[in-house]
């Protein structure tokens, strides 16, 4: 006999608390797997001797095979528990940061990265589909909020702890990190988890995986959503991937000192996460969603101008200047997950938010491969075409905010009704 699976909003709000922060810590390892790339970034260069151009293709690696996996996954996500769905590719995902540990050389470090993605590409799309599952529309502002903190506990805790352990026992040991505290978060889930199958269809016909998945392209609010998640992703990583390099290469931070940067943006995106998921499902998800792209184009050009506008930063202007690039980035993205929860028919969501994570994912690849493409390392050390980097980030964020006015919710979902 099997446990009836809760309906949407039946959970107590202690368990659904409890499954909320399990989420979060789940993406926290994922999180933070990705973005402490970024910060080794000049470490990672100099033990293998690769330019800038070369390291983003590193961080394309990650995001095309996550954008692949995602996509696949469309095809078979919705014909599972998504208990077992996030235990199986959890599991799969700490055996590639036990391969990016281990790397012997760069090529190797590369096909450990393209495997990472492919399990951890998928696993955002599973939290967001048992929040879907699990959480009344009226909430799931308030419940991407909380999972969303993954992004900042990754940037308060995760990539300082991992430079820091990095700049003392060398590049692998972040990668050992994660494997000890994801194989702990998945004992935990295994227990917390209830049964997750209430969007299964017993009468269905047999699987049709590609004329299912095309099925979700030819759908024209689907196509809208896909362009906005798109076009916000790879303005995003124009700028993110290159901003350590930047650091050390033309203002002479220390790799070390990298860590206080981040977790300053850190803690600031933390105690706002939760705020602006409540707030854009007071205010609407598209209201809040366009209030932060506006509020992001001023950091995305500070951040990708730096060296013109001085070539001597101290430590604490940087550490200051840093939480409120964090906290505009990470404002757009609670909104637009939510919105995102609210887009296809729930017997879908699960196929939807998994093709939603492959779009993501290539907008994260061609973002950061377009962004290293014209950037260029002297003799000195110095990168330059930066600049040009944040132009286009400029540009396309306010493409988005009129953009997100045609991605529509589908009807009934949402309790607030944002303005389109």
């Amino acid at each position: 006999m099997t446990t009836s699976p809760p309906p949407a909003g039946s959970l107590a709000p202690a368990r659904e608390r409890l499954v909320l922060w399990l989420l979060a810590l789940t993406q926290f390892t994922v999180i933070m797997d990705f973005m402490v790339m970024m910060p080794l970034s000049p470490q990672l260069m100099a033990a293998f001797s690769i330019s800038p151009a070369q390291f983003s293709g590193a961080v394309s690696a990650y995001a095309w095979c996550a954008g692949l996996s995602g996509l696949l996954a469309a095809t078979y996500i919705d014909r599972f528990d998504r208990k077992r769905m996030l235990l199986t590719v959890f599991f799969l995902f700490n055996l590639s940061n036990l391969a990016c540990a281990m790397a012997p050389n760069f090529h190797v470090l590369v096909l450990s990265r393209a495997f990472a993605g492919l399990t951890g590409g998928v696993l955002g799309a599973i939290g967001m589909a048992i929040i879907g599952d699990l959480i009344a529309p009226q909430r799931r502002g308030y419940a991407t909020g909380v999972v969303m903190t993954s992004f900042s506990m990754a940037a308060i805790l995760g990539v300082p702890l991992g430079v820091g352990l990095a700049a003392r026992f060398g590049w692998q040991s972040p990668f050992y990190l994660l494997v000890a505290a994801s194989m702990a978060i998945w004992c935990l889930a295994a227990f917390v988890l209830p049964p997750l199958t209430a969007h299964l269809d017993r009468h269905s016909a047999p699987a049709r995986a590609l004329p299912e998945l095309l099925a979700l392209f030819s759908v024209p609010e689907h196509l809208r959503a896909f362009l906005l998640t798109f076009v916000t992703m790879l303005n995003g990583m124009l700028v993110i991937p290159f901003i350590s390099p930047v650091l050390v290469g033309n203002l002479g931070v220390r790799p070390g000192d990298i860590m206080w940067i981040y977790m300053a943006g850190g803690v600031a995106a933390f105690f706002s996460s939760r705020f602006v998921g409540s707030w854009s499902d007071r205010a609407g998800r598209h209201r809040v969603f366009r209030i932060f792209v506006l509020f992001s184009v001023v950091p995305i050009l500070v951040i990708t101008h730096l060296p013109e506008l001085s070539a001597h930063w101290p430590l604490v202007a940087l550490v200051c200047l840093f939480p409120f690039f964090m906290v505009a980035m990470n404002g757009r993205n609670v909104p637009l997950q939510a919105l995102m929860t609210t887009v296809p028919d729930p017997r879908r969501r699960g196929a939807f938010l998994s093709a939603n994570a492959a779009v993501q994912q290539v907008g994260t690849g061609l973002g950061a491969l377009l962004g290293g493409l014209w950037l260029h390392t002297d003799a000195d050390g110095h990168i330059s075409g930066y600049g040009l980097n944040g132009w286009l980030a400029a540009g396309l964020s306010l493409f988005t905010w009129w953009w997100v006015g045609r991605v529509r919710e589908v009807p009934g979902a949402p309790a607030v009704r944002s303005p389109a």
